[in-house]
């Protein structure tokens, strides 16, 4: 058998270092030319070199691609897709470092030179020589050199399995990368007669709290969605104040109310979500003047389990309406006060509400022409878009006002669970006991990776219709954002995620436990791989 490339923890400890060489943070160009190094790699594998077709690059957007590789077993259909993203996020906080955040061995030295900077574990961390630091180390750069190891490796023994080895970009923004590679994925099954058996992820281990050292692995993962406010007061000089009313007034009440609110919060398997917070909040004034701001916006950071958009929008318009009716009894007990006549009640519409009131005042070829008007900035980013298009039918709808206009703005997240699928229990079971037996490591399971993923757009399931809510209540769908909701239905086969542990993602001190990525890790999902999946299909075929 032909020496494999990356089966030793040297090898892949070099392939890392060069794979986060190759800078690719989202919207670079480094991002766009990522995946075509990546099918240079992979084509130094023989099995590849011989079949060099199953090596493609997809379209995602903005010259984007994905890449997907497929190790096919002629006798096998039972297949396990490696996912992973390639794209990271930028690295201005490394400062006089910046040079070396992308080359992790000269990072690494260079740290110890100014270790007395940094956090405490981060020292201890560096001191140890345990860690690899540097931008995509951890998050998650190594997922996808653990999954190139892998499937190097099922080719050269042939393993009576297929995996398809599938990379990503821009994970970190809109998962562009994973909507996109919903269809491909069904494409390949159809082409090659495949059944998804599993999709396993690389995303590495999270911790629950600061200072953390559990490992975990994730039978889950937890959604995420972003309900979003455009605040419509009434303008007026600031020497006639209660002539008007302002946005940021308005917002001041809703965002309150929204920030930390258990209203929002799921416990599902003894798991709690995240509190929702606030993501953005400001008025819409461009420059100084003595008019008041009376259009604001603001963005809120929803996590789910179980709820999907239709539940959140009610319970956001609960709130936002509760919102309403305080300022509303504030602003007029103030107006008594100083014998003013209100502007009127604070209104709280859906963004399907304001669009069903300009289509019978305009027609629908006005609000066509306004969304591919704001379509063709394309210095806006989704969440802007959003706003500018509502922001525009509420200028010409200015009879609704004083208004809170709600809606949904890019990205959604769907929440997956699997936990009590058999083949997910077999593979939580033999990496719990194998990271014991073999590494003295204690495993723990937990029901919803706390990371966010591209494991939301498999295994969807809503039989309540939910997404028609987001649909019709978010600006720019169909347009420069969407989520293929059916073929996500149609990647029925269960998820789970084993990656390496690292700590502080997104940060300066991002690191990679050296053992936990080149040792232990690749060594319990081959084996996973190799003793359950493998085994599982056998039992199958033989019976």
């Amino acid at each position: 058998m032909t020496e494999l490339l990356w089966s030793t923890p040297e090898a892949l400890r070099s392939l890392l270092c060069e794979v986060v060489s190759w800078k690719s943070m989202t919207h670079s160009d480094g991002e766009r030319e990522f995946p075509l190094k990546v099918q240079a790699k992979l084509h130094g594998v023989p099995y590849f070199a011989e079949n060099p077709g199953n090596i493609e690059l997809t379209e995602a957007d903005h010259g984007r691609k994905l890449l997907t590789a497929l190790y096919k077993h002629p006798d096998a259909k039972e297949t396990v897709v490696l996912i992973s993203h390639f794209d990271t996020v930028n690295t201005e906080e490394y400062g006089d470092l910046e040079a070396l955040a992308f080359e992790p061995e000269m990072l690494t030295k260079a740290l110890l030179d100014i270790k007395d900077e940094l956090p405490d574990e981060a020292r201890v961390d560096l001191e140890s020589g345990d860690y690899l630091f540097g931008r995509g180390t951890m998050d998650m750069k190594m997922g996808l050199v653990m999954h190139m190891g892998l499937i190097e490796k099922a080719a050269a023994e042939n393993w009576p399995i297929n995996l398809i080895l599938l990379t990503v970009p821009d994970e970190e923004v809109n998962s562009s990368g994973m909507r996109a590679a919903v269809l491909k994925l069904i494409d390949l099954r159809n082409e090659h007669d495949l059944t998804y058996k599993l999709f396993l992820n690389g995303e590495p281990v999270f911790s629950q709290e600061p200072g953390d050292p559990n490992f975990y692995i994730y039978s889950g993962t937890i959604g995420k969605i972003m309900p979003s406010a455009l605040f419509y007061g009434m303008q007026t000089h600031v020497g006639e104040p209660l002539s008007g009313i302002t946005a940021n007034y308005i917002a001041s009440y809703l965002t309150q109310r929204m920030e930390f609110n258990s209203l929002f919060q799921e416990t599902v398997l003894g798991e709690k979500t995240p509190l929702p917070v606030s993501l953005q909040q400001q008025d819409l004034k461009m420059e100084y003047s003595t008019q008041t701001p009376y259009r604001a916006k603001a963005l809120y950071n929803v996590f789910l389990m179980k709820r999907n958009a239709a539940e959140i929008m009610d319970l956001f318009q609960q709130v936002a309406q509760e919102s309403a009716d305080a300022c509303n009894k504030d602003y007029q007990r103030i107006c008594e006060r100083e014998g003013v006549e209100p502007v009127g009640d604070i209104q709280v519409l859906r963004y399907e509400q304001l669009m069903d009131h300009a289509e019978k005042k305009f027609g629908m070829d006005y609000i066509d022409s306004v969304k591919a008007l704001v379509g063709e900035n394309t210095e806006w980013d989704d969440r802007e878009k959003s706003f500018r298009i509502v922001d525009t039918l509420m200028i010409q709808c200015q009879e609704l006002a004083p208004a809170i206009v709600l809606m949904y703005t890019p990205p959604y997240y769907p929440a997956v669970n699997t936990s009590e699928d058999e083949v997910v229990e077999a593979c939580v079971k033999y990496v719990k006991e194998k990271g014991d037996a073999d590494f003295n490591l204690p495993v723990e399971r937990m029901h919803y990776f706390n990371g966010i993923s591209d494991l939301s757009y498999v295994n969807y399931e809503d039989i309540t219709g939910g997404w028609q809510v987001f649909e019709a209540n978010t600006p720019v769908w169909g347009d420069s954002y969407s989520i293929p909701f059916d073929g996500m239905a149609e990647l029925q086969a269960p998820i789970l995620n084993v990656g390496p542990f690292g700590k502080d993602a997104h940060k300066r001190t991002e690191r990679l436990h050296i053992q936990s990525a080149f040792v232990e890790v690749p060594a319990l999902v081959e084996g996973m791989v190799k003793e359950v999946l493998v085994n599982s299909v056998k039992v199958k075929s033989d019976y």
